[in-house]
């Protein structure tokens, strides 16, 4: 058996090494296993970081002649893209 001191002591590079290439990679995840993010106490309960996956922007969404502005520059490269011209440097021309 051990002791405590051995417990508490972090695993070498070697030790870890030699641990991941002995798993199973098909093995399925224990059933009590935790996620890394709860053991270290980011996030948790949450399983995707935030920068990785960011919540959305709250607020209020464009309405009036913002949403026609916005709409109209959508469209109009829908068009563009449609009629087979290019304008990625700013000048409609054919691609």
């Amino acid at each position: 058996m051990t002791d405590a001191a051995d417990v508490s002591a972090p695993f070498t590079d070697e030790e870890l090494t030699a641990l991941a290439l002995a798993a199973d990679a098909d093995q399925p995840p224990d059933e009590d296993a935790v996620s890394f993010w709860e053991v270290t106490g980011y996030l948790p309960g949450r399983r995707l970081p935030e920068w990785y996956m960011p919540s959305p922007m709250g607020g209020k969404l464009v309405d009036g002649w913002r949403r026609r502005v916005v709409l109209f520059v959508i469209v109009s490269f829908l068009l563009i893209d449609a009629y087979g011209l290019c304008n990625t440097y700013g000048w409609v021309h054919f691609g």
